[in-house]
């Protein structure tokens, strides 16, 4: 599922998400398509949006985690990451804060995919206990 920002103008998120991959053209841009398609995997019906000027931003019920790309990282910050269990480490960033959690991921190396789709579902099941 996709929703529209009126910043974004005509495009999609998912469109504009589409294109930062493609413009990356590099490892940064693989490895935001990879984590992209294991949030899908683990969501189905997760909500692309872009924010900020620019951001990759996955929601369901709130937001799950941003996709942010720099030089040296592609940087997946989860908004309510320290109130997560993170039985496998994921976590590598951002860890001083009360609210966020971030994994920043350098190139070549490797995300566990059951150990995130996991953390993402664990994010889903939070924003949906606040919901209620």
């Amino acid at each position: 599922m996709v929703t529209n920002s009126a910043a974004a103008g005509t495009e999609s998120p998912s469109q504009l998400i589409d294109g930062r991959i493609r413009e990356l053209g590099d490892w940064r841009g693989e490895t935001l398509a990879r984590v992209r398609a294991l949030i899908h995997e683990a969501d189905p019906a997760v909500v692309e949006e872009w924010k900020w000027r620019g951001v990759p931003v996955w929601s369901h019920d709130g937001i799950i985690c941003t996709g942010e790309t720099y030089k040296a990282v592609v940087k997946l910050t989860f908004a309510k990451g320290a109130s997560l269990a993170d039985p496998k480490g994921l976590f590598n960033s951002s860890l001083e804060g009360n609210t966020r959690r971030a994994i920043d991921i350098r190139e070549g190396e490797a995300l566990d995919p059951d150990a995130f789709k996991a953390l993402i579902g664990s994010a889903i099941a939070l924003n949906g206990a606040k919901r209620r």
